[in-house]
């Protein structure tokens, strides 16, 4: 089965490459959308409308999922972990950038089963592997329940067969992991 997808970017672009390149891999046909022209297509109402941030929409999810998940994820984590020293307002903040993130990442999927299209994409991979430490070390369900459709999501793709032979069952963590990093005065 060969899918296919239109992608909003110029032909000589790196990125395009790598999608092109990810696509002749993965059996997806990558067309461009015709006239795109950067700086003036991808500012259009329309194609903000799709791309909100201005990105190629599994690299935004991408993006997103790395800088704005995983790394407030990671920052809450490793003090707890003893990784890291603690600062009690570091913490606060980074879990406000999280709530903040997923709240975005909750509209979302409101209306929208994966990130993009009507099937899993790397983006889906990435943002589930990066949700999962939270998920099973720190975001308890008291914590999760304010985001239920990354809750829907998160679960659906962690019990999908190709997920599961890879990371197992998962179990939602019942208490944030309890702090093993000195506290530094403030």
């Amino acid at each position: 089965m060969r899918f296919e997808s239109t992608l909003h970017a110029r032909k000589t672009n790196k990125n395009t490459y790598k999608i092109f390149i990810t696509a002749e891999y993965s059996g997806v046909e990558v067309k461009l959308a015709p006239n795109f022209e950067m700086g003036v297509s991808n500012k259009t109402p329309q194609y903000l409308n799709m791309n909100p941030i201005g990105k190629a929409q599994i690299e935004q999810w991408i993006d997103f999922s790395t800088l704005e998940i995983d790394a407030n994820i990671n920052a809450w984590y490793r003090p707890r972990n003893g990784q890291a020293p603690y600062h009690l307002p570091v913490e606060e903040a980074k879990i406000s950038a999280l709530k903040r993130a997923l709240g975005a990442l909750n509209t979302h999927l409101a209306s929208n089963t994966y990130l993009v299209g009507q099937s899993v994409t790397l983006a889906d991979i990435i943002m589930t592997c990066n949700l999962h430490r939270g998920f099973t070390r720190l975001m308890t369900k008291g914590f999760t329940s304010e985001f239920p459709h990354v809750e829907r999501y998160f679960w659906a793709l962690v019990h999908e067969p190709k997920f599961q032979t890879i990371i197992g069952d998962v179990k939602q963590t019942e208490a944030v992991l309890p702090l093993q990093a000195p506290q530094m005065p403030y």
